[in-house]
């Protein structure tokens, strides 16, 4: 491949990687303000693939009209699934909470399965690209990578310029310290548990438009997160969007040379490497 198409290839993973970062950025507000691992996050991404699904192929919605609807379907979820599998494992040991999410996330795949299977969806969406040279960027990754940030941006905004997100944060450094400041901390951990799974929700509809999927596509989803958090630093939502992007980056590189049932096993030897050499996470060490 000559150079041209290795850089294109790089633009391309970089775009694609924002989406992982979205995805990554859910699971690391929960880890950060409460300290669960939330094992339900594949499922929820696989979620908002089929809510995409659902909505434009019986309902005729426009795809990206959809963004709204499985936000707040997935924040409603997550509302639910907080009282049901969290709320009594917080402040318990942590296998505790990882093993309750756990089991709810086999319910789910259960569930889906025995309506779906594991047959194989793609949601048609048409959106103009952009041609440089040769190469045509999909308008369907320039369009997710540009909602991610605007969602980015939304929640720094959220979290840093409102009360509520102010509360999350004070709930995320000291919740005892919180409570004593009178900040209803049970309705604080509900609300940061709802928000990462709506986010984990609307990450898997931006992935809808750009992959086909099936009802197990979340487990390599939910994967890709855990390398990002560890890139990122756990519980760093800006360091998960960063290193969303830094995979996404590694994939544009890898692919152009090796065959793509090569790229999770480069990830995870990465995954590992991160958690030996920069336990914090290499963005989150660049933050001290």
């Amino acid at each position: 491949m000559s150079l041209f198409g290795i850089i294109a290839s790089i633009i391309d993973g970089v775009l694609v990687g924002s989406v992982y970062g979205l995805a990554a950025m859910g699971l690391t507000l929960i880890w950060g303000v409460m300290d669960v691992v939330n094992l339900t996050h594949g499922s929820m991404i696989v979620a908002g693939m089929f809510a995409l699904y659902l909505l434009t192929s019986v309902l005729g919605i426009t795809p990206y009209a959809t963004l709204l609807p499985v936000l707040v379907g997935g924040f409603l979820v997550g509302l639910a699934l907080y009282w049901i599998a969290v709320h009594r494992m917080i402040g318990r040991a942590p296998l505790m909470s990882l093993l309750s999410t756990f089991s709810v996330n086999l319910v789910l795949i259960g569930l889906g399965t025995a309506v779906w299977g594991t047959v194989l969806f793609n949601v048609p969406v048409s959106f103009p690209g952009v041609t440089w040279q040769r190469y045509t960027f999909p308008g369907t990754h320039l369009l997710a990578a540009a909602l991610t940030a605007v969602i980015a941006a939304c929640l720094y905004v959220f979290l840093y310029r409102t009360r509520l997100g102010k509360a999350i944060r004070a709930v995320a450094g000291n919740r005892q310290a919180a409570e004593l400041m009178g900040i209803p901390t049970t309705r604080v951990l509900a609300l940061a548990f709802a928000l990462g799974v709506a986010l984990a929700g609307v990450s898997g509809m931006l992935i809808a438009t750009l992959f086909p999927f099936t009802l197990l596509s979340g487990d390599a989803y939910q994967l890709k997160s855990f390398v990002v958090i560890v890139l990122g630093g756990l519980g760093n939502p800006t360091g998960a969007l960063l290193g969303g992007i830094a995979l996404g980056l590694l994939e544009g590189l890898v692919t152009p040379f090796i065959p793509v049932s090569w790229t999770l096993v480069i990830e995870f030897a990465l995954f590992v490497t991160v958690l030996i050499a920069f336990p914090r996470g290499v963005f989150a060490l660049r933050r001290s």
